[in-house]
């Protein structure tokens, strides 16, 4: 008898395979990162064809092959599809996949990364919120989440606001930190620490924040 796994996570990246198949990318509560064949998933009218895209959340049923997992079946609490349709929104989810995958491994405990990245991913919806400030905040709570965001950068002139609010970016619940908002200057600011910090600790290079700087 086959034996399942089933496990609650995003689609962090999809890969077309030969003719019809698809390999998936999914941050996981149960297992962190893990791969999954989505068997057929580019045949016209299969039912993996729309959960196995990028952002989609949900419930996916796996069974353990020799190297990797196989879908046995999804199912999809929320696709993004507001986000899929608007270009820079959809830009700004697409590098912040890519930041998940870069920063997560398979067997790892993971949680508290997909937390930050499905809470990321509905703040950029958020119509009060700047796209912006959603991804300084993200970048730098990726970096705490992780252990290497370095807190209040020392031996630079920032403004208490600004202070106040990378403390507050570090040491709140991931569930809380979309709850704010700040003035223009205070968010150059974050973005110029963040953009320090990302250089420093991650110098790596993301092909989803070249397009979305293009844009």
């Amino acid at each position: 008898m086959q034996d399942f796994l089933q496990v609650t996570g995003i689609v962090l990246k999809s890969i077309p395979v030969g003719e019809y198949d698809r390999a998936v990318t999914i941050l996981t509560v149960e297992k962190g990162k893990i791969s999954a064949f989505a068997r057929n998933a580019r045949k016209q009218n299969n039912r993996f064809m729309a959960a196995v895209s990028p952002f989609c959340f949900g419930k996916f049923r796996l069974y353990a092959g020799r190297n990797s997992y196989t879908m046995a079946d999804a199912d999809i609490a929320n696709y993004f599809e507001e986000l899929r349709g608007d270009l820079e929104g959809a830009c700004y989810g697409m590098y912040f996949l890519e930041v998940a995958d870069y920063y997560t491994r398979e067997n790892n405990d993971e949680a508290e990364m997909l937390k930050l990245l499905y809470q990321s991913l509905r703040a950029l919806l958020h119509k009060k919120l700047d796209d912006r400030l959603v991804r300084a905040v993200y970048e730098c709570k990726a970096m705490a989440v992780n252990g290497e965001f370095p807190g209040v950068p020392g031996g630079k002139e920032l403004s208490k606001s600004a202070a106040y609010t990378l403390e507050f970016i570090t040491y709140t619940a991931v569930e809380k930190i979309y709850t704010f908002t700040v003035k223009e200057s205070v968010l150059l600011e974050l973005e110029e620490v963040a953009a320090e910090y990302r250089e420093r600790i991650w110098g790596h290079r993301f092909k989803s924040l070249e397009m979305l700087e293009s844009l």
